[in-house]
């Protein structure tokens, strides 16, 4: 993380002869918005003076309250190196602000920042790694997307059969230049679907990487001929795309782990114990952030590697957490049913705020599973008290719904908008006719 001053801006813009400010943040889905802004404005943007109308975004605010001011986090500078030279673009990714000076209560970014802070008064950093995975496709002639992969490639292939390598290497090469550390880039398991992983961070500047992240991946993309999707399941019968997102908290006093115990037979803290325990314990109603789209309930279905049941092993992938094999700094507990389409503020926000619910109050979890959970029977799950996710967004809605946690954790404003969007989005999906139902019914009743 790079530590800018206004006066560094100032003279960075001048000597990259940057042309345009885009001032980033996004709206209550995790949707990238910006305001742009010529490079003579930059005095205006450095001293909080930019504004911009909150009624036109998705979950914001009504039109009479429309006014509000964009804050840019001065860290997060950075030059596209994609735009040309001359006239270069730059961006920096702001906090929204009130008229009166105080937090905008619907802004993402601002509560995480709160769900970190908190964190800090019970004396811990928290510190997050995603893993994104996603699907590139063809266009047609027009440049719109279809279904059709670039490639039959399989986990980890390389060569003729994985033709997204030179699209993949780009993408590389270009977030490296803006200054992420790349530490894998591989091929997954269903043709046309890759990931690419970058190194942990504090969660803040990790949730803004997420979000710079895709933009770079689709614009590449693109400039390739090509269309990047981070939708959880766009194909039935092959793997789905997770954000398999890992977590550790830091003491704040020594910055050691605090997960790390190496008396422990697992060589886990009571913390991290409890944070799993906090987990499980509110699994189902944070699901709604970590999975926010009708069709993350496609992906979360057996079968597939993706985590259906709420249970945690130190080896085993099957349940929805792992805890890797590392240990010393590494140490760290593995969040398996998050996908990309969730709002990385919204949800890294969430899945702290359950795991210090379970250091707070003490939630030992239960056994660990080592066993298969997908071959075992509803009964035997049943005995060993193993539940399981939302089935699909409907349930997610019901549980959030009635989340105490959740609501203190976004604020009444995002949970409530958040809420009524989501009961929508699922109302439409729920009242359309499906080619399914074609297909079953039309020729059969």
């Amino acid at each position: 993380m790079k530590n800018y001053t206004k006066e560094d801006i100032i003279r960075i813009c001048k000597e990259q002869d940057v042309k345009f400010i885009r001032l980033q943040f996004v709206d209550i889905f995790g949707i990238l918005k910006n305001v742009a802004v010529p490079v003579e404005q930059l005095e205006a943007v450095l001293n909080n003076e930019v504004m911009f109308d909150g009624s036109s975004i998705e979950g914001f605010v009504r039109i009479q309250e429309s006014d509000m001011y964009l804050r840019p986090d001065l860290n997060t500078f950075t030059i596209f190196p994609w735009r040309p030279s001359p006239n270069k673009v730059a961006r920096l990714i702001c906090d929204v602000y009130l008229p009166d000076g105080t937090p905008f209560p619907g802004c993402p970014r601002g509560v995480l920042k709160k769900m970190l802070k908190k964190a800090e008064e019970m004396g811990f950093k928290f510190f997050v790694g995603p893993e994104i995975e996603f699907f590139l496709f063809l266009t047609d002639e027009n440049g719109n997307p279809t279904l059709h992969t670039h490639d039959q490639g399989g986990y980890f292939d390389l060569g003729p059969v994985d033709l997204g390598e030179d699209a993949r290497r780009d993408m590389v090469l270009t977030l490296e230049e803006m200054g992420f550390e790349i530490e894998a880039s591989h091929h997954e398991v269903a043709p046309g679907q890759h990931e690419i992983d970058f190194k942990y961070d504090d969660a803040l500047y990790t949730a803004d990487n997420v979000v710079t992240f895709k933009l770079v991946v689709k614009t590449i993309a693109q400039r390739h001929g090509l269309h990047a999707t981070f939708m959880p399941k766009p194909i039935f019968g092959i793997n789905g795309s997770g954000m398999h997102t890992n977590m550790s908290l830091a003491r704040v006093s020594d910055g050691k782990n605090a997960f790390l115990d190496p008396n422990d037979k697992l060589q886990l803290s009571k913390e991290a114990y409890y944070f799993i325990g906090g987990l499980m314990k509110h699994a189902r109603e944070f699901a709604l952030v970590t999975n926010p789209l009708v069709n993350s309930y496609k992906r979360l279905v057996p079968g597939y590697e993706a985590p259906v049941y709420i249970a945690w092993s130190p080896r085993n992938r099957s349940p929805l957490i792992r805890v890797p094999a590392k240990r010393g700094q590494a140490t760290r507990v593995e969040l398996r049913n998050p996908d990309p389409s969730a709002n990385p503020y919204l949800a890294f926000a969430a899945v702290l705020a359950a795991g210090l619910d379970g250091i707070k109050n003490k939630i030992e979890p239960p056994e660990p599973v080592e066993e298969n959970i997908f071959i075992m029977s509803e009964e035997e799950r049943a005995k060993r008290g193993i539940g399981s996710l939302p089935g699909s967004l409907e349930e997610a809605i019901k549980e959030f719904e009635n989340s105490a946690l959740m609501r203190e954790t976004l604020g009444d404003h995002i949970f409530e908008k958040y809420l009524e969007a989501k009961k929508l989005e699922w109302d439409d999906y729920r009242t359309k006719v499906h080619q399914w139902e074609i297909d079953s019914y039309l020729t059969k009743y």
